[in-house]
């Protein structure tokens, strides 16, 4: 038998054998997508423990300020310790943490034009009954996830409507806060969010 006819045959008979048979072939890109989605799941996860460790401790000291002092307690502990307590946060979870809010109480945490952006559209989810997700944007080094704080009973302690807030407490916001825009609030409305950056 001539070497062609030989691998002729052999050809035929190899076609023979995956007749019907469907082969699914998977390109790079579809394979890259994947994996960037099973990444950006990820890192949703890592930012939402690291927003949500910190908000636990930011609570648990504020709850002890206010049975010991009361709401003006809570305003000092806000006012001195807030701050370095989120910063010690972050250093130990090693990321970078901020909590900024489009009617900021301190000044420092007015949110940006990118992340009002978020905050809107935390607004517009939370206004349609939806469950906040953590959201994340990505570069070449960094990763940043977004997660939306909301209002609580103890929060309208400080943060409701005016009017509702006792008179004392009312005083010494203004006394703290002279540009204070974080009053007028209901339960479970956008406060704010926190925007926590890590490494890949």
């Amino acid at each position: 038998m001539k070497p062609i006819a030989f691998v002729l045959i052999v050809f035929i008979s190899f076609s023979s054998c995956n007749d019907g048979k469907k082969t699914k072939s998977i390109s790079v890109e579809e394979k890259t997508a994947s994996a960037t989605v099973i990444d950006t799941a990820i890192y949703a996860e890592r930012g939402l423990e690291y927003a949500l460790n910190s908000q636990a401790v930011l609570g648990k000291n504020l709850m002890q300020a206010i049975q010991k002092d009361g709401t003006i307690g809570a305003l000092s502990f806000c006012n001195e310790k807030a701050y370095p307590l989120t910063d010690s946060m972050a250093v130990v979870q090693n990321v970078r943490l901020k909590r900024v809010s489009d009617k900021p109480r301190n000044q420092n945490n007015q949110a940006n034009a990118e992340e009002l952006k978020y905050i809107e559209a935390y607004k517009n989810g939370i206004a349609k009954q939806e469950l906040p997700e953590p959201l994340v944007t990505q570069s070449d080094t960094k990763v940043q996830v977004y997660y939306p704080i909301l209002t609580n009973t103890m929060c309208l302690q400080c943060h409701g409507q005016s009017k509702d807030i006792v008179p004392s407490t009312l005083k010494k916001l203004t006394f703290l806060y002279p540009k204070d825009k974080a009053l007028g609030y209901d339960l479970n409305e956008v406060r704010g969010i926190w925007k926590v950056t890590f490494d890949k």
